[in-house]
């Protein structure tokens, strides 16, 4: 491997390296089960974006080399296959019609095939807004197609009035209630934008039938995840949505019937989510999550499996103290197999439907996360996408045994490098905290370090959230210890993966509280370490995280500089200022004017007089979650008190910094103002 070199110092691994590696992302079995396809994400020719290519990989130990399916710079992501074994995915590529093909913008994902039989990929859909998930029904010419669909316009002038109300507008929006915006995009106002709707197509993509022709807001929460098809096409399901009494979405299952042509309801509750419905293999029964809020308890997120003849749900494993995200049945339907945060790493588990007992598919001392799991044709064998904090992202398959250990799975397709444990060891602690509970954390630090090195303490998102054994890009480990630097990645009361309690660490307004306690403990520890220089740490976090480090710098100077990113500075202006109000009332327990005093109990904001610590502010400008106006308030507020401060905006950015460019500036900026003030110069 080729050591890039920054300024003067050269290192074995760097943010450029990061951002030139290939991404595994998505694997998915053939129905043959001797391969699979692999969506690899890859820079494009002028390292402004990420382009994504489709590959051919074994599932059998015949030693053959990795085939690359699809070329160029389009994004041919998720694939999943047709029943008669060609590869169905959704791609921007161009067609070379007039009409589709724009050549003033990209063009919008379309489902695609390529055939089982040599020949090149040929296009199925075309929505004029673009397609936004589908699924193949697995023994039938059936295809679901989540779309946008402009209300009352023929589906002919869809393009059309969509370019019509572009330029000729008017370019006002128009709501009647909240919320109004999401993440970094103003929603769908009804007299003019497209709203996703549920198609039906036969497998060739033709016979298009509108499922739900009078959807606006209803189906706002789909996505890729948020429906399913039955194995023999005769049902769909996707998740309907409708206000509830706490002005949340509630979300219910609303399943088709093709032969009958009825439609019904199914698990509709107040203040009640459900979501990742997937048919069992009879299509007698659909398993999904469950979760009840409250403003008192955060909930925890269950297994329900519904009867579809009757509607009745039942709830799976309910005594298992984690969240189970169900990825597939077995199939003869007697279990399902999901994943679960489980103590700082992602397991792959099989939920027996019958007595909820909860058996591990992967040895937990395999550590690392597991994501996109899908059984491989036969029910012996699941594959997926695995990582670790020192590992790329890497497809992986695992077989299932009856009455034996779970077992480590075999990585597949050599797409990604693994060069990290040469230069970085990963420790899995734990100490105690003020209140005598647990908490756990990782120390990522320099393999060949030569005496005690500088720390960063990095705070995860969320708050219900954890940092697990997972390769990250946005906040690479690898990429700071190449430099010299050592890691601290807690996780504090409301992390996943611990138990439910230790998620309601967290709930209502508490967040300067236990938390805080948590990762000062951790803090404590770390610095006690003689391999970590206890006078050269810093804090950082991104999100809840950023709030953390807010928190941090208005109640002690113990650090020596801090990092906040897209981090909520002042509660009550938040609450306003956020995509999603009705959530961040639930969350904290009431509105700031009912209260204000104890609503800015941990308001950041309020104690910013007795902020000493030099602080880089970090902000995009299309966050939404988090609006800009935190950040640069912040930023105005240590200015004002001559605070060594500085403020990084990304104009084009939102909550996360994607764009690899922008991406590579990030880290260049936040390791130039850590080395300054750290009084570091690299490994």
């Amino acid at each position: 491997m080729n050591s890039p070199t920054q300024g003067s110092t050269t290192f074995p691994f760097d943010e450029k390296r990061l951002m030139q590696l290939r991404r595994v992302v998505d694997v998915a079995p053939s129905a043959c089960g001797t391969w699979a396809a692999v969506a690899v994400e890859r820079l494009n020719g002028d390292a402004t974006k990420y382009a994504c290519d489709l590959w051919r990989i074994s599932l059998t130990a015949d030693g053959s080399e990795p085939v690359q399916l699809t070329r160029g710079d389009s994004r041919d992501v998720s694939p999943r296959f047709r029943h008669d074994g060609a590869l169905g995915f959704l791609s921007n590529r161009r067609t070379g019609d007039k009409e589709s093909d724009s050549k003033d913008e990209e063009p919008k994902p379309q489902v695609w095939i390529l055939p089982a039989v040599a020949g090149e990929p040929v296009r199925l859909t075309d929505e004029a807004h673009g397609v936004d998930g589908f699924r193949f029904a697995r023994n039938a010419g059936r295809l679901a197609v989540i779309a946008g669909v402009i209300p009352d316009v023929a589906i002919e002038r869809q393009r059309e009035a969509a370019e019509e109300r572009s330029k000729k507008g008017p370019s006002a929006r128009h709501y009647r209630k909240m919320p109004v915006k999401f993440w970094d995009h103003w929603l769908p106002d009804e007299t003019r934008d497209a709203f996703p709707h549920f198609l039906l197509f036969d497998g060739d993509g033709g016979n298009r039938r509108d499922l739900t022709p009078d959807a606006k807001s209803e189906h706002l929460v789909m996505d890729g995840a948020a429906f399913d098809l039955a194995n023999d096409g005769r049902q769909a399901v996707v998740v309907t949505a409708k206000p509830g009494a706490d002005r949340i979405d509630d979300t219910a299952l609303l399943v088709f019937d093709f032969e009958t042509g009825s439609q019904k309801i199914i698990g509709e509750e107040s203040c009640t989510g459900l979501d990742l419905p997937l048919f069992s293999p009879d299509g007698k029964h659909i398993a999904c999550t469950r979760q009840r809020r409250s403003p008192e308890r955060a909930g925890k997120m269950r297994l329900v499996v519904f009867d579809v003849a009757s509607g009745k749900g039942r709830v799976i494993a309910d005594a298992w103290d984690r969240w189970p995200l169900p990825a597939a049945w077995n199939d003869d339907g007697s279990s399902i197999i999901a994943t679960a945060d489980d103590e700082a790493s992602v397991g792959v588990f099989a939920i027996d439907v019958a007595s909820g007992r909860v058996t591990r598919l992967v040895d937990a001392k395999a550590g690392g996360t597991h994501l996109g799991v899908k059984l491989v044709a036969g029910g012996k064998r699941v594959v997926g996408v695995r990582s670790t904090l020192i590992e790329p992202p890497e497809a992986w398959v695992a077989e299932l045994r009856e009455n034996s250990l779970p077992l480590i799975p075999a990585r597949l397709s050599g797409m990604a490098e693994g060069f990290g444990g040469g230069i970085a060891v990963v420790e899995n602690l734990e100490v105690t905290s003020t209140d005598g509970k647990p908490v756990q954390y990782f120390v990522i630090r320099p393999r060949d370090a030569h005496g005690p090195v500088p720390a960063l303490l990095w705070i995860h998102g969320g708050p219900i959230h954890a940092w697990t054994d997972l390769w990250f890009f946005r906040w690479n480990a690898l990429a700071a210890v190449a430099r010299g630097y050592a890691i601290i990645m807690p996780n504090p009361r409301g992390s996943t993966g611990f138990g439910q309690d230790f998620v309601e660490g967290i709930w209502g307004n508490v967040w300067g509280g236990q938390c805080y306690e948590d990762l000062m403990a951790v803090a404590d520890a770390v610095a006690a370490r003689p391999d970590i220089d206890a006078a050269r740490m810093a804090a950082m976090g991104g999100s809840f995280g950023g709030y953390m480090t807010n928190w941090i710098g208005a109640n002690t100077g113990r650090f020596r500089c801090l990092v906040t990113h897209a981090s909520v500075f002042s509660m009550s202006g938040f609450y306003g200022d956020t995509d999603i109000p009705a959530w961040w009332l639930l969350e904290i327990g009431g509105a700031p004017f009912r209260d204000p005093v104890a609503y800015d109990r941990y308001s950041p904001s309020l104690r910013v007089h007795d902020w000493k610590t030099p602080t880089l502010v970090i902000h995009g400008e299309k966050d939404y979650r988090v609006g800009i106006t935190q950040g640069v308030t912040l930023f105005e507020c240590l200015q004002q008190q001559g605070v060594d401060s500085e403020l990084l905006v990304f104009p084009d950015e939102n909550h996360w910094i994607l764009k690899p460019r922008n991406s590579i500036a990030w880290y260049q900026t936040v390791f130039d103002f850590l080395d300054r003030h750290l009084g570091h110069q690299g490994a």
